[in-house]
């Protein structure tokens, strides 16, 4: 799997982290043998997070972040700063880099990553300029406990080092896990019953179709796609039913009513709940949705940021059939993109999309955030199910 291949969602998340003009973006450029990242003299040349996929040999693809430095000064350091912390969600490895022998500040982004189960690794750059090596490494070494790998970036020596210490602390969890899991098995027979909407653009597939369609050719399953007007036709022209279906979240009710009886059914986005986050979770969740009232609120979390469509199934769909069960006074929040609320008390049940565009560390923090202040958290394909009555007898896993 090549890196123009593989969505920036599926891709290594390695975070940069160290003090301004520690020599961040040179290590960037270092580790992938390409001017990716701006190097200047002048301190505090990155300001924003900088995300840019690369591929690293032995590692594949992988999504580098170079975050502004920590040390950073004043109120639009702060702003800085506040991003580089959100951040901290996406990434599966940190690259910390010293150069100087005061750790203070490291120490303090050393407890937030560790806090997020994040492996760290140290690095002490600038080893052809630094009089001082030996001091720096000793005071890494007793004051936040890590082994430094010393390197120059500018000279690019100690690079293999880094990347086999990234291979030796892949997350368990990294290894790229099958979309549709145990559900399609090699030479299954999958019927897909595709959206036909506004949001499906003419021309092109959304990508979890196409992650789906990719995962069943590498099982070697026999793939027949339909759209949900020819569903009819496409069950009466195939010889034996098929192994799994797999349908639009939107038209569950639909698919399930007309569905040969020894044929699974699922959905993408029930898919992708598993794929990106806890299923297990979001069905359990799903029971929420049953103590709503006229005065309860909810939050509906897009991954996507993009214009609202008409058909829109986050901003029309899922409100309407929510309003329709519970009231006009029923009050849904709308929050797309990165934005998601530190404090969600105050709401009954968050409705979060398939979320496609994030990694699984991503969505996964925001289900801990959820969790650790006691509000449900679903899945779209899995609220509209359990609106339609058939939650329980879609297949999951």
């Amino acid at each position: 799997m090549s890196l123009v291949d593989t969505p920036r969602a599926n891709q290594l998340h390695i975070g940069i982290f160290g003090k301004r003009n520690s020599g961040k973006s040179s290590l960037i450029n270092a580790l992938t043998n390409q001017e990716v990242a701006l190097v200047s003299d002048i301190a505090g040349t990155t300001t924003d997070p900088v995300y840019k996929s690369m591929e690293i040999y032995g590692i594949g693809p992988c999504v580098f972040i170079d975050t502004a430095g920590f040390d950073d000064v004043g109120e639009l350091g702060q702003l800085r700063i506040d991003k580089t912390k959100k951040a901290i969600e996406k990434i599966n490895i940190a690259l910390m880099v010293f150069s100087d022998i005061d750790v203070t500040e490291e120490l303090e982004w050393i407890r937030i990553l560790k806090q997020s189960k994040i492996p760290i690794i140290a690095i002490l750059n600038k080893v052809d300029i630094l009089k001082n090596i030996d001091e720096i490494y000793e005071s890494v070494k007793r004051n936040c406990d890590l082994i430094p790998i010393i390197v120059s970036a500018k000279a690019k020596t100690g690079m293999e080092k880094i990347r086999e210490e990234i291979l030796r602390l892949l997350p368990e969890d990294y290894e790229i896990k099958s979309i549709t899991g145990s559900l399609a098995n090699f030479g299954d027979t999958v019927l897909l019953v595709m959206p036909q909407d506004i949001q499906a653009p003419k021309g092109r597939l959304i990508l979890p179709q196409v992650q789906t369609i990719r995962d069943l050719l590498d099982k070697k399953c026999i793939v027949i796609s339909s759209t949900v007007d020819n569903l009819d036709q496409a069950l009466s022209s195939m010889k034996n039913p098929p192994n799994l279906i797999i349908t639009d979240s939107q038209v569950f009710k639909t698919v399930y009513d007309k569905k040969p009886h020894e044929s699974m059914l699922t959905s993408f986005s029930v898919l992708f709940a598993n794929y990106k986050g806890d299923l297990k979770f979001f069905a359990e969740s799903a029971s929420a949705i049953e103590r709503l009232s006229e005065k309860s609120r909810v939050l509906i979390a897009e991954a996507c940021t993009h214009a609202p469509l008409s058909e829109d199934i986050g901003r029309e769909k899922i409100p309407n059939m929510l309003r329709k069960k519970f009231g006009e006074k029923l009050t849904i929040d709308v929050i797309s993109g990165s934005d998601f609320l530190e404090d969600l008390s105050s709401y009954d049940i968050i409705i979060h999309c398939g979320a496609c565009m994030f990694n699984r560390k991503y969505v996964m923090s925001r289900i801990e955030r959820a969790k650790s202040q006691g509000v449900p958290m679903t899945n779209y394909g899995v609220a509209i199910a359990y609106l339609s009555g058939i939650l329980d007898k879609i297949n999951l896993y």
